[in-house]
């Protein structure tokens, strides 16, 4: 009996000895590089003690809308330095907020990996355009920058149109009875535009507001960037016992399963509507009017440089990415570029003047050439991107030692740079905080640092739907007005910033419209 307790014994020592053994050589390797990191980076300025491991997760408050303006609060009052160093748990970031700090990073092809913390969107959106790096990222981008021609955005056009259409009745009915909250009423256009310019589907949204789909939208961008501050949070196995996990996982579920259902319909009716062109060749099929394309239609059909084509989860994780980022970011500039010519009646009027002379009074459609005249809208588009960019911080992986502004930062380290306050250096933008859209024009414009204003990123790894972006921008402004005038309810310091994912106000934004 004591033999056998022994050979128990024995065994289980032995086991702790292997477990042991393969945990301290996991561990080893982790803390040589965290220390090597931290003797490094130790003259960068901070903001914090630096605890160990913790860094300065507990000085990062949890709420988007604060942690954003407590970002924003450091890089106004230390806007002198080149850079601040922060650590989220382990994890070394260096917040960049200049231009020439900013350049190094952008610039070359060395450092074009996406940060670590972009792992919490991989659930959501896969390794697609946004978050792949490598081969497959320079592969991808390369096969799909074609769906972003100018003829194929034309086709585009048309989405637009008929949608801002639909917003404009709905807008109609809140013109002449005060102030009312348009942050929704434009959003839901915009996911409209995209879904049917992505997808090819109609999921009429401005009808729809309670749609379970764009919920899950609002809530998955909340769950990650709460997620993407709190180091205790990481671990995939303690997050999907929480509550927030479960949450998380629901919304996934709700996302996926209208991505699938759309990619599966679509792909069979490419099928059908081939099979059918195929048998049916009479004049009377050839004169039916052709159907639009969908950045789906174009996606199904794509193949790479060896001539293999996308596999089911390519393209899902590919319009998963162009659903979120491509209604969000826009919904976000349109709503803050009415929100500041509602505030500035001078430079609304130097809009509406411009309209006046591109339509007259006539209520046609919005052609290509018509977003040739509007150099002015487009100015103040720009200026809103500016002041309230719809992506207040990206961050990237630094892939090699290198030395930015004198200071010494190694492999590994997470950049994370600040549009925001970027776009609010004296330097290139003296008195950053004055709404005027004459600084985008191209007299105005010429000779800036290109690094200087980023509302796409810039570089190699820059937004691909840019164009696309300021075309619907510059459609659903002018259609909006064209027949109202705008005012503002709120002043700027009444609006309380929320930057997570997207840079949105808390609350919304109060408008009052006018017939014109």
């Amino acid at each position: 009996m004591d033999l056998k307790a022994d050979v128990h014994f024995l065994v289980w020592v032995s086991a702790a000895v292997v477990l042991l053994t393969v945990l301290l050589f996991s561990i080893i390797p982790f803390f040589t590089d965290y220390f090597r990191k931290w003797k490094i980076m130790r003259p960068i300025p901070g903001i914090g003690p630096n605890y160990p491991l913790v860094g300065d997760a507990l000085l990062l408050k949890p709420n988007g809308g604060d942690f954003f303006l407590q970002l924003i609060e450091y890089t106004e009052t230390l806007r002198n330095l080149p850079m601040i160093k922060l650590w989220v748990g382990p994890v070394p970031l260096l917040i960049l907020y200049h231009a020439e700090t900013v350049e190094p990073i952008l610039s070359t092809s060395k450092h074009m990996d996406k940060s670590f913390l972009y792992k919490f969107l991989h659930p959501w959106l896969g390794l697609g355009l946004l978050t792949s790096t490598g081969e497959k990222w320079r592969s991808r981008r390369k096969m799909i920058t074609p769906t972003f021609h100018f003829a194929i955005l034309s086709e585009f056009l048309e989405v637009m149109n008929e949608q801002s259409q639909v917003l404009v009745e709905k807008l109609k009915d809140r013109a002449g009875k005060g102030s009312f909250n348009c942050f929704m009423d434009v959003t839901l256009c915009a996911l409209d535009i995209i879904c049917e310019t992505a997808m090819g589907r109609k999921i009429q949204a401005q009808s729809n507001s309670d749609s379970e789909y764009i919920k899950a939208i609002y809530e998955m961008s909340d769950i990650i960037h709460r997620r993407q501050k709190m180091p205790w949070l990481w671990p995939d196995f303690v997050y999907s016992r929480l509550k927030a996990g479960k949450k998380h996982a629901k919304n996934l579920k709700i996302l996926h399963s209208f991505t699938d259902q759309t990619i599966l319909e679509r792909a069979e009716e490419l099928k059908n509507n081939k099979a059918n062109a195929e048998q049916d060749d009479s004049n009377t099929e050839s004169m039916k009017p052709k159907k639009r394309s969908a950045f789906l239609d174009m996606l199904l059909k794509a193949t790479d440089d060896a001539g293999g084509t996308l596999s089911y989860m390519d393209i899902r994780e590919e319009v998963d990415t162009f659903m979120f980022e491509g209604h969000d970011t826009t919904a976000a500039a349109l709503n803050w570029s009415l929100f500041l010519l509602g505030s500035h009646p001078e430079v609304q009027e130097k809009v509406h003047k411009e309209l006046d002379d591109t339509f007259g009074q006539s209520d046609r459609a919005v052609t290509t050439d018509d977003l040739k005249k509007l150099r002015y809208l487009e100015a103040v588009v720009k200026e809103a991107l500016r002041i309230f960019p719809s992506v207040p911080f990206f961050a990237r992986t630094i892939t090699e030692d290198c030395t930015i502004r004198g200071y010494e930062v190694p492999k590994g380290v997470n950049v994370v740079i600040v549009p925001y306050a970027l776009h609010r250096d004296p330097e290139y933008f003296p008195e950053p905080e004055e709404f005027r859209p004459d600084r985008f024009l191209p007299e105005n414009a010429s000779g800036r640092n290109p690094y200087a204003y980023i509302p796409f990123s810039a570089g190699l790894r820059n937004c691909i739907g840019q164009r696309f972006a300021l075309m619907e921008e510059k459609v659903v402004l002018s259609t909006i007005l064209r027949k109202f005038t705008v005012k503002a309810n709120q002043k700027r310091e009444d609006l309380c910033l929320l930057g997570e994912l997207i840079l949105r106000p808390q609350d919304g934004i109060l408008i009052e419209l006018q017939n014109r």
